[in-house]
């Protein structure tokens, strides 16, 4: 059945950035924004990390997390982190079972060539776990303002 606005968050344990993990269980009693983008230090993938930055007390404010997720390793994504002065946690899901709980492995079409990729997604996740709004497809630009209002509203 397709996740859906309401519906339980899938369960994940992830490897992230600074040695650490991060389950969704560490965040009950919070919200949780649960993004997942295609690559790190990619044009789009890099503002939105500096966007999500930039906004990080507001979402603090707002008693919510962050939490990036990618295929790439975890050293990858201490480097990006590095380079760009991020604030955030970065989980790693090299194998892709997050991915694909999340529904956000997907078959991609460029220039006619079909591959498996990530499509740009962000779930904000309530206190209690379950799935209060699903951004599929995302464009990147004020992207990161609309999920703060839905987080401080919702």
């Amino acid at each position: 059945m397709p996740l859906t606005e309401g519906s339980k968050a899938p369960k994940f344990n992830l490897a992230c950035d600074g040695d650490t993990k991060a389950k969704l269980s560490d965040y009950a009693g919070k919200k949780l924004v649960l993004y997942f983008y295609p690559k790190d230090d990619t044009p789009g993938c890099t503002t939105e990390a500096l966007d999500f930055t930039a906004q990080i007390k507001n979402f603090d404010k707002a008693n919510t997390s962050i939490l990036g997720v990618s295929a790439d390793t975890v050293a990858k994504h201490e480097k990006f982190k590095n380079k760009h002065n991020l604030k955030i946690l970065l989980g790693s899901d090299e194998d892709h079972e997050v991915l694909n709980a999340y529904e956000v492995w997907v078959e991609k079409n460029m220039y006619g060539k079909k591959y498996m990729g990530i499509e740009r997604a962000t779930f904000l996740i309530d206190e209690n776990g379950k799935i209060q709004k699903i951004w599929r497809k995302v464009k990147v630009k004020n992207h990161v303002a609309e999920v703060l209002e839905a987080a401080k509203t919702g």
